[in-house]
């Protein structure tokens, strides 16, 4: 685990940040029960509010209105006693983040490019945000500086099974 210099908030909500296919709405859900918190997966309140699936959004409004979407609805969230797993694309919400780090504390779960490339099926069919042409690769070497920015607390999640990333949440958390 790596330490980011900022102690864990005292805020009774947790964010999860990080690429697709990390684990953040797997960890989330164990990571609420453990708490005994609410688990809120942001991309699922996107597609509630507007009745459509993320690819299907991105489709039809293009990256940046999908963005824009986005930002929108986690800029708007308001929750108590919850773990959110957000989308991966949520870094690029300037008001979105803004307000996660205000009302959570944001933990980054960091996976090596070889393990994403692994786990992760058809970027487009999972409603990755992707500019046409660009690879995994391309996309890790623009978000993996945001994640990094925008987190209270980095965590890698290379070679840890779920239990031991939520343990590591939940010490952290404990420890304010």
């Amino acid at each position: 685990m790596e330490e980011k210099g900022e102690k864990m908030m005292n805020k009774d909500n947790i964010t999860l940040i990080g690429m697709p296919g990390v684990g953040k709405s797997t960890v989330g859900v164990v990571l609420a029960k453990v708490l005994g918190y609410q688990f809120l997966d942001s991309d699922l309140v996107i597609q509630e509010q507007t009745q459509k699936l993320l690819h299907e959004l991105i489709s039809a409004y293009g990256e940046e209105g999908f963005l824009k979407i986005e930002n929108e609805v986690n800029a708007g969230l308001i929750v108590s006693r919850t773990v959110i797993a957000t989308g991966g694309s949520a870094v690029y919400g300037k008001e979105a983040m803004e307000h996660l780090r205000n009302i959570s504390t944001v933990v980054y779960l960091k996976l090596s490019y070889l393990s994403l490339e692994e786990r992760l099926g058809d970027l487009r069919e999972r409603g990755v945000v992707m500019k046409p042409g660009q690879t995994l690769r391309e996309l890790m070497d623009i978000r993996c500086p945001l994640y990094e920015v925008c987190a209270h607390r980095t965590i890698d999640v290379e070679h840890l099974e779920i239990r031991q990333i939520v343990e590591k949440i939940t010490a952290l958390h404990k420890d304010g």
